[in-house]
């Protein structure tokens, strides 16, 4: 019996008070990044794979410079259809804030072993949204210019 990604996510929440998503379909290779205005000013950056999204906490936000590195905290996975969640978290319940989207787009990873641990920085992948484009290598990104 494979473990539910989603067990950590669900056991913080009141997601009938919060009205966050609770789960969703899909294998499209996607991200989004979500500004969220919590206890603490952030930006959550989301990944799906493998049915979640991998998620991880950016504390001073994410740069368009490729060459400028940035603190990445990886939290839980959220469900799929967080990645289109905005919307005010209620106080008294865990993340209450404000949550918008400031990206998203598609990615595509270029390495063949990326299904057996997609949070590796040896994984490189293209990403394609609004704000952020560029190609990732072994944990370095580059901007893509095609």
């Amino acid at each position: 019996m494979s473990k539910d990604p989603l067990n950590e996510y669900r056991r913080k929440r009141n997601l009938g008070a919060s009205r966050e998503p609770a789960g969703g379909n899909g294998d499209a290779p996607r991200f989004v990044i979500q500004k969220h205005d919590a206890s603490r000013l952030h930006y959550d950056f989301r990944l799906a794979f493998d049915g979640a999204l991998k998620s991880w906490a950016v504390p001073k936000g994410p740069s368009t410079d490729p060459r400028e590195k940035r603190l990445a905290v990886q939290v839980e996975d959220h469900p799929l259809d967080y990645a289109d969640f905005e919307g005010v978290i209620p106080e008294g319940h865990y993340g209450a804030g404000t949550v918008m989207v400031w990206d998203r787009g598609g990615y595509r990873n270029l390495l063949a072993d990326a299904r057996r641990n997609p949070t590796s920085t040896q994984n490189r992948s293209v990403k394609s949204g609004r704000t952020l484009a560029g190609i990732a290598r072994d944990g370095k990104a580059e901007h893509d210019h095609e």
